[in-house]
């Protein structure tokens, strides 16, 4: 009997320092940017802006964590982390933010983590009336 394996690429794509990237990006796996990108990228998985790193765009996906310089707009559907020496100009739409002390935050921030917490206790102020 013969089995058919999927081979999964568990190396992530990587933009390394110094170069140069126009266009957009989609991807299933993890980007790491050391390089600097103008155009959108969509990743199903982590999407890491190294110290050096410049993304001048949009950004789609699973987790984020960002070093370097971005101007645009993060759609992150878990938690986006800043680090200290992070530079941040856009708004984002996300799970969850780690802003490490240092870090620039300048632009819009939506939240859309669990509700739950916040609907029960409305549900209990109905309760009260």
């Amino acid at each position: 009997m013969s089995k058919t394996f999927e081979v999964e690429n568990k190396l992530p794509n990587i933009i390394g320092t110094g170069t140069k990237f126009k266009g957009d990006i989609d991807t299933d796996g993890d980007l790491r940017v050391d390089g600097s990108i103008e155009g959108n990228i969509i990743s199903k998985g982590k999407v890491v802006l190294g110290q050096g790193g410049s993304i001048k765009g949009a950004i789609t996906c699973y987790n984020a964590e960002i070093a370097g310089i971005f101007e645009g707009k993060v759609e992150v559907t878990e938690q986006l982390a800043l680090k200290s020496c992070a530079s941040f100009n856009g708004d984002m739409n996300i799970g969850k933010l780690s802003i490490e002390p240092g870090a620039v935050f300048v632009g819009n921030c939506c939240m859309t983590g669990n509700d739950a917490p916040q609907q029960a206790a409305a549900d209990t102020d109905a309760d009260k009336d």
